[in-house]
């Protein structure tokens, strides 16, 4: 049990004395570039699906 109640002192120490949390403004910007580079991936993707849809349709069906 002492080992337990060491590993949460130590842990809370951790967690509010040693961690350098981001601010507001940091998050904000973090997470436009995720959803940026979501969006550019994923129009991406719909691209080259449809590129390849209209590859497979002529080239195999012949339609």
């Amino acid at each position: 049990m002492e080992k337990l109640t060491l590993y949460l002192k130590e842990s809370y120490h951790e967690l509010t004395k040693e961690v350098h949390w981001p601010t507001a403004a940091q998050l904000q910007e973090s997470t436009m570039v995720v959803l940026v580079t979501s969006g550019v991936l994923a129009l991406l993707i719909f691209l080259m699906d449809n590129a390849c849809g209209i590859v497979i349709k002529k080239g195999i069906y012949g339609l």
